[in-house]
């Protein structure tokens, strides 16, 4: 399963998350304890996001090549 468990959810879904905890962990407001869970999840937003780039770019790659053969 994948670090955020979430499949279901599109690419675009997970990067608005990641970009929500990333607004609130600037805003810097919150306790510690709930920065600390902020930073946590934008680390598994991140992975998941760039795990999904990747798998994109080497479909894109594949295909690429099956169009240039």
């Amino acid at each position: 399963m994948s670090a955020v468990a979430s499949d279901s959810i599109s690419l675009e879904e997970l990067l608005n998350r990641l970009e929500k905890t990333i607004a609130q962990l600037a805003d810097g407001s919150a306790p510690l304890d709930e920065l600390v869970a902020a930073h946590e999840r934008a680390a598994r937003y991140l992975a998941e996001a760039e795990g999904r780039l990747d798998a994109l770019r080497s479909r894109a790659d594949i295909l690429s090549r099956q169009l240039s053969e």
